[in-house]
């Protein structure tokens, strides 16, 4: 039903993109902005990871340069019967992970320097199960497609609003007008509809694969509040990034991608307490992790 959900509110996002390629160049524009569409998905697919790993300055770890983390990575994954990733850190204080990659076997995972070194060793290992949740229910490609369309809806409101058309051609400067500011909003709530899905999905299966919701818990409990105070480089320099963390940047809930934390964290612990999550929880260890040991 997710996967339905999701797919409805994709196609919508893209008829609102053709939507305004119809008002500012016709039927041509509507068919150019198709094609556009299609174009920037093909690209998508095949340059997600590098695109968001660019953003972000991330470097790439291994067992040598990151042994702690790269190993608790590759702990997870071996319990949720997944492709080992790529694994990198993101200098950056706001702590924060996400997850990218265009299927589980193209797949890679970061997290911020602020994120390791806040958390305990148990609550990394509840982020990046959630991390790692995404990529086995395939989100990584679904949101970035998401992103970039959305952000193209944005791009073209504006551009069509001094270019579009000429003479009689040219849309009523009114509805162009309410274009720019409604079509962009639009799709927002769509992208937060896709999202808000995709990361309650991913909550539940990265308790599955860590064993442990109540550390997962704990970990968001932590993060929410610095990661909205202090927003990530990449978030500041392009908003659309933010739908890709696990914990919004955003302070206001109306407008956030992902749903509220608290209601994230009480579903969590409301599957420690029926032992939903396939495995006894287990207590949170008190060691964290070094992210920039060598």
């Amino acid at each position: 039903m997710n996967g339905l959900k999701t797919a409805m509110l994709l196609a919508a996002l893209t008829a609102l993109f053709m939507a305004l390629g119809y008002m500012f160049g016709g039927t041509g524009g509507a068919m150019i902005a198709l094609l556009i569409a299609a174009g920037m998905n093909l690209f998508t697919y095949w340059n997600a990871d590098k695109l968001v790993l660019r953003m972000h300055n991330a470097r790439e770890v291994d067992a040598a340069s990151a042994p702690d983390f790269y190993g608790l990575v590759a702990d997870l994954t071996r319990r949720g019967n997944l492709p080992m990733p790529k694994v990198y850190v993101v200098d950056d204080p706001s702590p924060n992970a996400f997850a990218t990659g265009r299927n589980p076997e193209n797949a890679a995972v970061a997290a911020t320097t602020g994120l390791l070194n806040m958390l305990t060793r148990d609550e990394v290992a509840g982020v990046m199960a959630h991390e790692l949740g995404h990529v086995r229910n395939r989100d990584t490609l679904v949101m970035t497609m998401v992103a970039t369309i959305a952000g193209a809806v944005s791009m073209i409101a504006n551009f069509g609003l001094f270019f579009g058309g000429h003479g009689e051609d040219r849309p009523n400067p009114l509805v162009a007008l309410l274009a720019v500011f409604m079509a962009p909003f639009a799709a927002m709530i769509v992208q937060m509809a896709i999202s808000r899905t995709r990361e309650y999905g991913a909550d539940r299966a990265g308790a599955e694969i860590s064993g442990n919701p109540r550390a997962l818990a704990s970990a968001l409990a932590k993060i929410a509040g610095p990661a909205q105070h202090r927003p990530s480089e990449a978030a500041m320099r392009n908003p659309a990034a933010a739908q890709l963390y696990i914990v919004p940047t955003s302070v206001s809930e109306m407008f956030s991608t992902h749903p509220a934390t608290d209601k994230r964290i009480a579903a969590l612990q409301a599957m420690a307490g029926t032992g939903a999550s396939g495995t006894p929880p287990q207590p949170v260890r008190r060691s964290a992790l070094d992210p920039h040991r060598r």
